[in-house]
């Protein structure tokens, strides 16, 4: 017979929609899933026994949905970073003692640059760039502040990124080259970060980014395979930062840009951050996926540009659909601190989004690409869902920041929906994916062409040869 589980998601976009695809495809357990949503996504509202909607998701207000179910939730699961870091995990437990998926909130290291560049200059000094804190309390006077920050992009060149410390404050991370080509714009730009609060100031690193993830029980680190991130807006890595366009796995647990000892030194570097933070053998605090880490590998081999404390968005889209065991069970294994592998099919993932015409200044980049009449109308997913009569579980849609409204579904601001292709090569897998999302219609949606692209894999190929060169 099988087991009735009850379990509460925290969701906000497509990430948490594949969590709720992963529970509900369990075979093991029945699942009951309990959503608290940013929005009425068509999907999780599909899914769920019970929807609420927390446009803010305040921790107290998820906090009253989880008391309002005490007795039906067996455990609850977090995707995004605001409720972590807000320390939803604390509360939910402490106060009502259902045991929940993701770092407590002394953990969520997401919630400060600072502090996890001060980690990893304990821990892992070498993989760490030179970077230097701006705090606004240890200055009297803006000429004071410029006169020691010209000093530093005296010291570096001005190949430098300007990161504030808390996540979304002031105009977020800025690269020298990408962002600002003059220190009168540098210094604009790390000023609206400074009116926020401290500011670090880093070496621009030159080499090819992964995103490593790796679950956690307290006990145990359970490495996933790394993933490609694509953050710029644009084909060609041109345009903003974004939360992420698109994605890929390989069929293995590297990247074709890596190699076998890349991949040790990742998880070495992961580990040795992992026992820092566990300190006498097991710490439930920092249950869930702590570690996910953005990677950048130079010509001295991989360097952290940031740790966050959750699943990665749209990378752990490229697992979650190829996972051999069972969500449910490593998700109770979490929680028990008896989880010490997880099996994934040697596929090729690849994660495409589409995005509203706002999201990253398309519409002001590109107006005469936005189909004026298509801006606002629904978004239609009919054509790409009737690909699963063709490809199976070889495609998933993701629903994100999309809301059901009298039956029809609607573009939200952020990104819209992801299509997900899993095949035996990259290839194949891009191809399923931009078929589901050219099938999408409505919106005036758009995506990146170039996500995975055979010229992108290769050109990265191409350039951590060269760097390995340089330092032989």
């Amino acid at each position: 017979m099988v087991e009735r589980i009850g379990i509460l998601v925290v969701s906000y976009g497509s990430r948490a929609a594949a969590m709720v695809d992963a529970f509900s495809r369990s075979q093991e357990y029945e699942a009951e899933l309990y959503v608290a949503d940013k929005q009425r996504n068509p999907f999780n509202l599909k899914m769920a026994k019970e929807h609420v909607v927390i446009p803010s998701l305040d921790s107290k207000e998820i906090f009253k949905f989880a008391k309002r179910h005490k007795e039906d939730l067996d455990f609850g699961i977090v995707g995004p970073e605001k409720p972590i870091i807000a320390g939803v995990r604390d509360l939910i437990e402490d106060e009502l003692g259902i045991p929940m998926i993701c770092p407590t909130k002394r953990y969520a290291i997401e919630g400060s640059k600072v502090a996890q560049r001060l980690l990893f200059e304990e821990v892992a000094p070498e993989v760490n760039p030179r970077f230097r804190v701006f705090d606004p309390k240890d200055y009297r006077s803006l000429e004071d502040v410029k006169r020691d920050l010209y000093k530093w992009l005296d010291e570096l060149g001005n190949m430098v990124a300007v990161k504030p410390d808390a996540p979304a404050a002031g105009k977020g991370v800025g690269v020298w080259g990408d962002h600002f080509r003059s220190r009168e714009e540098l210094l604009d730009h790390f000023m609206a970060n400074f009116e926020a609060g401290p500011v670090i100031v880093e070496e621009k690193l030159e080499g090819e980014e992964s995103s490593f993830q790796a679950l956690c029980d307290g006990k145990h680190l359970v490495p996933l395979p790394d993933t490609r991130d694509y953050k710029r807006a644009f084909d060609g890595d041109h345009g903003p930062n974004t939360g992420g366009m698109g994605s890929y796995k390989d069929r293995g647990d590297t990247l074709p840009f890596m190699n076998e000892v890349d991949r040790e030194k990742e998880k070495q570097i992961v580990e040795r951050i992992f026992t820092k933070l566990r300190g006498d053998g097991y710490n439930p605090e920092l249950r869930g996926i702590p570690f996910y880490e953005a990677f950048i590998h130079t010509a001295k081999g991989p360097m952290i540009l940031e740790n966050n404390s959750r699943p990665g968005d749209p990378e752990i889209q490229n697992i979650l659909p190829i996972l051999k065991d069972d969500f449910i069970e490593v998700c109770l294994r979490m929680v028990e601190g008896t989880l010490t592998s997880v099996e994934v099919e040697r596929k090729a993932t690849v994660v495409t989004y589409k995005v509203p015409p706002n999201y990253g200044g398309y519409a002001d980049t590109f107006p005469d690409k936005v189909k004026k009449g298509e801006v606002g109308t629904p978004v239609v997913l009919t054509e790409a869902e009737n690909l699963k009569a063709k490809y199976g579980d070889d495609i998933r849609i993701y629903p994100g920041s999309m809301e059901l409204r009298n039956g029809e579904t609607y573009a939200l601001s952020s990104r819209t929906v992801c299509v997900v292709g899993v095949a035996e090569t990259i290839e194949d897998a891009r191809n399923i994916s931009l078929e589901g999302i050219r099938a999408i219609k409505g919106g005036a949606l758009w995506y990146r062409t170039d996500i995975a692209s055979r010229e992108h894999i290769e050109q990265s190929i191409r350039h951590m040869e060269n760097l390995r060169k340089k330092n032989l």
